[in-house]
């Protein structure tokens, strides 16, 4: 029975791709002739987005704009990282500025549907977090009150901030800077008790103190940040080739298709991997794609849980949990729909 519903559903992709059925995308075509891919980018967060010295780029972020390049290019290298503040991340994919923002941004109904945005699906679940220093002796967000607490303008933090200490009834001194740079320089020169951020962005920045040792993160999480990466509302095909690039990594996750043996996989009996791959099916043409996009993907940047792992997990400086970011079947959120 499966085969045969799967012989029909191959029938029927091939017949809208015989009948004309492909969706053009005028952000494909530009960036096709422009011969690179220019991705929003943060100013540097160790794990999610961050240059080396010879201006390199690595991170969870930075793999989600490789991967839509892989796809379109078969080249991973064909993408111009452009940092952005919080401030100016959104006017920048607005006006046209950047392709694509893959930006710890975190998806919320405003900004969903009141600045012209698409999101393309969630990355990375966070949620937002304090740091302090060891010697204060607090062990809980509840216990400070009257505290000074350090963030970013133009954020989802400081509105969560304002939530939390409100319904708990705790006086709190909010110190507010325009970039992240000058918020954890704020932190660590004291100007501040406690820094508040996503917790990815607590861990990485951690790092970055001179004396990390002497910090602790808070084991309080007070809000949802669901982050991905996002586009322009009005190219659905654009927003198709971003949206199923992110699926492809955590699909080939699940169907245990790595950098590695992505070569070998290709020659799979297995009806769901010869779809990822591309052997079978022409699942690529409707989002103006080589039918080995997926493959493309996986072969030059890996799956969702090598991403992970070298960017944040435990092949990093950051070590963190996959916890919710674990795949659905091994009890965390990540699930991705089926090539099909």
């Amino acid at each position: 029975m499966k085969q045969i519903i799967g012989a029909a559903l191959i029938a029927v992709s091939a017949a809208m791709c015989a009948s004309g059925a492909l969706a053009q995308s005028p952000t494909l075509a530009q960036v096709k002739n422009r011969g690179i891919l220019h991705c929003g980018s943060g100013t540097g967060l160790a794990g999610f987005g961050i240059p080396d010295q010879q201006g390199n780029w690595s991170g969870m972020d930075v793999d989600v704009c490789r991967a839509v390049a892989s796809a379109i290019f078969n080249d991973p290298t064909k993408v111009k990282f452009i940092p952005l503040s919080a401030k100016d991340r959104f006017t920048s994919l607005q006006s046209g500025e950047v392709d694509l923002l893959s930006r710890t941004t975190t998806w919320t109904l405003s900004r969903d549907t009141a600045l012209g945005l698409n999101f393309a699906g969630v990355n990375y679940y966070d949620g937002q977090g304090f740091m302090v220093r060891k010697k204060l002796g607090i062990d809980s967000v509840l216990k400070l009150a009257g505290a000074s607490i350090c963030t970013q303008q133009g954020t989802t933090t400081e509105l969560n901030l304002a939530d939390y200490f409100r319904s708990n009834k705790i006086k709190y001194e909010v110190v507010a800077f325009a970039s992240n740079q000058e918020t954890v320089k704020a932190y660590e020169s004291g100007r501040c008790d406690a820094f508040t951020t996503d917790a990815s962005g607590l861990y990485a920045e951690r790092l970055t103190l001179s004396t990390p040792e002497d910090h602790m993160v808070l084991p309080e999480i007070i809000s949802k940040e669901p982050l991905g990466p996002v586009v322009r509302h009005g190219d659905d095909v654009w927003l198709d080739i971003v949206k199923w690039s992110l699926f492809a990594m955590i699909n080939a996750e699940e169907l245990g298709i790595t950098k590695a043996n992505a070569d070998e996989m290709l020659k799979s009996d297995n009806p769901e991997i010869k779809r990822f791959v591309g052997t079978e099916g022409k699942f690529g043409e409707p989002m103006g794609l080589a039918n080995d996009w997926a493959y493309r993907i996986v072969k030059h940047v890996g799956n969702y849980g090598e991403s992970f792992e070298r960017n944040v997990g435990s092949g990093s400086l950051l070590k963190i949990a996959r916890g919710q970011n674990a795949l659905w079947s091994k009890g965390g959120l990540q699930y991705a729909p089926p090539i099909r």
